[in-house]
């Protein structure tokens, strides 16, 4: 039995490791290539640079405007993540703890958001961000990531809340709390790992989002990274070595922060985050 074990477990470990290779091999290629010229990269793009050149970085933080596009991302995502874990946390406890038909039809409303890609409605999207005066400005991203992320956001939270045992709600409740403050001092702290998951899982296509930006804004300086990226697309020639700066810049963010919350992640993915 222990050996059968071992086995697996070594097998299992060969399988994440080439995952791993898979998943890490790309992030390399774009690292080392940006330290190269715009000739090197031709040459052999698979091979460390000669010389570990920092001018692309130099370039695109000096000559291009990427610390604005990079504020603009970094004010969209951000907000956008605030505002969708203080939703779904309320929606999901309230779904939690809710029971009949009118619960039940509430919750099945929020997962049928998961099964409807939201882009097939841009063009109504646009008039209604039109409408707002959001055109051309970092705030007309901020309702669409945000419906964007509630669906998966209602569900793992509630599938969460309805694992915390009903007895801390109810010690609460005979202590002379109410509902909200049952919520912000018994189950707020307990939803950490759950929040950090909603957070990573939305994190990289909301930065990583190229579409809306693309419909919403034609002006620079309310442009996002990767939209401001495509200003290094020439029509007979691209410098691939600045793309891949700014792309590896812009990847540090993402990075850092599933670094920094990794633990909390994995935490909510086998806590019973996303049991049915």
């Amino acid at each position: 039995m222990t050996s059968y074990k071992a086995r697996g477990n070594i097998r299992s470990h060969i399988i994440l490791g080439l995952w791993s290779l898979v998943v890490l091999f790309p992030l390399w290629i774009m690292v080392i290539n940006s330290f190269k010229d715009r000739l090197s990269i031709y040459q052999n793009p698979f091979a460390l640079p000669q010389v570990w050149n920092v001018s692309n970085y130099l370039a695109v933080l000096r000559d291009g405007d990427f610390l604005g596009y990079f504020k603009n991302s970094f004010t969209a995502v951000l907000l956008s993540l605030a505002i969708l874990l203080i939703v779904s946390a309320f929606a999901g406890y309230a779904l939690a703890n809710m029971r009949g038909p009118v619960s039940r039809g509430l919750y099945f409303f929020f997962i049928a958001g998961m099964m409807v890609p939201i882009k097939i409605g841009s063009i109504k999207i646009i008039e209604i961000i039109r409408s707002l005066g959001l055109l051309n400005t970092v705030w007309s991203l901020i309702p669409i990531y945000v419906a964007m992320g509630i669906p998966v956001g209602v569900f793992i939270l509630t599938e969460f809340i309805r694992q915390i045992p009903r007895e801390l709600t109810e010690a609460g409740i005979i202590d002379g709390a109410g509902s909200l403050r049952v919520f912000t001092l018994i189950i707020a702290p307990l939803l950490r790992p759950a929040l950090s998951m909603v957070a990573i899982y939305h994190l990289v296509p909301f930065w990583n989002d190229l579409w809306f930006p693309l419909i919403f804004i034609t002006e620079d300086r309310s442009k996002t990274v990767l939209l401001g990226v495509t200003r290094l697309f020439g029509q007979y020639q691209t410098d691939w070595s600045k793309v891949l700066a700014v792309l590896t810049l812009s990847a540090v963010p993402v990075i850092g922060l599933y670094l920094f919350m990794s633990r909390q992640f994995i935490r909510g993915l086998t806590a019973g985050a996303v049991k049915g």
